[in-house]
């Protein structure tokens, strides 16, 4: 199968580039193993500010962003600040919680902590009450521990929402604050919204442990986004090798296809670092493993990591290293149509910033550079 840009990796970063591409009249596949950082995604985007490209890419896919400076409630109690978010997000005016909460999760659902939550709100001043509510509907689900997962709950919520807020209404006392984890809106977007105007308090939703629901949501409506504008979505498949001539890329082979491979004019590096195996490593050496490429990384493993497991970690500032038009380097030459964008980059490029906005500012980098490269 012949396209003009062959995509590896289906996460924010690879459906941002393959829909920027088809948009400009490219032709082009996205291979994707499965899981990517958007099933860990909070909702907001890291290092990103107000951005009218990337809302009106996400307009275009139907997600609602908006752009407010503010602090994001922690799962543990804690506050991290951020700004571009999905619609849906709560976002607080400061980092703090001011008055009473009352924290409300659902028998049989563990992954969500409203104790620990508590006690993190409790140190900074809020006063907390806990209470769990007992949802027939979810009782098929408690049978199984691998059902009361976040999207499984999701999928039940979006249908009794009104209910939830029934049995809300009536824990609720003289708390200026409700707190409900985040597995409302998979489907519908809008009910967090309507649960939200239904409560006579403001309305806190905060993360639970993945996969999550804003992050599948996100996924979901970007990846129909692409396939309307005729991209080729590859789920569940992996690239297993690479044919190249000199210094460039002929085709790719993946896991599902067999015989056939994947051939392109540029081919488009975007599988993450360690945690998708994007990056590999040995006790002394980090490596890129699909291509061979040049990665940053520190010599000395002491530099890998700080003992404070809460600290800045710099293994995650390990990245593949590219040129000015992120073109990757192997040998320290550039791959002619090889390119590298996402998380896969880790620090070498703080120009695109971490996280979220790594992933879209790298993403529109090479879109852009693919485009101009056409013309």
């Amino acid at each position: 199968m012949k396209f003009d840009t062959v995509i590896i990796g289906g996460g924010l970063a690879g459906l941002i580039a393959g829909i920027s591409l088809q948009k400009a009249g490219r032709s082009t596949a996205i291979v994707s193993a499965g899981q990517n950082a958007l099933h860990f995604f909070s909702g907001t985007f890291e290092s990103m500010e107000q951005d009218a490209r990337t809302e009106d890419l996400f307009a275009e896919a139907g997600i609602r962003l908006s752009w407010r400076e503010g602090w994001r409630l922690m799962p543990l109690g804690t506050f991290r600040p951020a700004g571009l978010s999905l619609e849906d997000v709560s976002l607080l005016e400061t980092p703090s919680l001011p008055g009473s909460a009352l924290i409300v999760n659902f028998a049989g659902f563990h992954d969500f902590f409203a104790s620990f939550l508590a006690e993190g709100l409790e140190k900074a001043g809020t006063s907390c009450r806990t209470r769990v509510l007992q949802l027939p509907e979810m009782e098929d689900m408690r049978l199984s521990p691998s059902e009361m997962r976040s999207v499984n709950i999701a999928r039940t919520m979006d249908r009794v929402w009104e209910k939830v807020v029934r049995e809300v209404r009536e824990l609720l006392k003289d708390e200026d604050t409700v707190i409900l984890p985040q597995v409302f809106g998979l489907e519908d977007p809008a009910v967090p919204g309507k649960i939200r105007s239904a409560l006579p308090a403001r309305v806190v939703f905060v993360g639970t442990l993945p996969p999550s629901v804003p992050g599948i949501r996100t996924q979901h409506q970007l990846q129909r986004r692409y396939g309307v504008l005729g991209g080729t979505y590859l789920m569940g498949d992996e690239v297993v090798s690479a044919r190249m001539d000199e210094n460039r890329v002929l085709s790719v082979s993946t896991k599902n296809l067999g015989s056939h491979v994947l051939s392109a004019d540029s081919f488009v590096l975007s599988s993450g670092a360690f945690f998708s195996k994007g990056l590999l490593s040995t006790p002394e050496h980090v490596y890129e493993p699909l291509f061979k490429l040049d990665v940053v990384f520190a010599e000395e493993r002491s530099g890998w990591y700080r003992p404070d497991f809460m600290e800045d970690q710099p293994y995650l500032s390990f990245g593949v290293r590219t040129d000015a038009d992120l073109r990757a380097l192997k040998g320290g030459r550039p791959v002619e149509n090889l390119y590298a964008m996402g998380s896969i980059l880790g620090g070498t490029r703080p120009e695109f910033g971490t996280g979220g906005g790594l992933a879209i500012r790298s993403a529109f980098a090479v879109a852009d550079a693919l485009t101009r490269s056409a013309l």
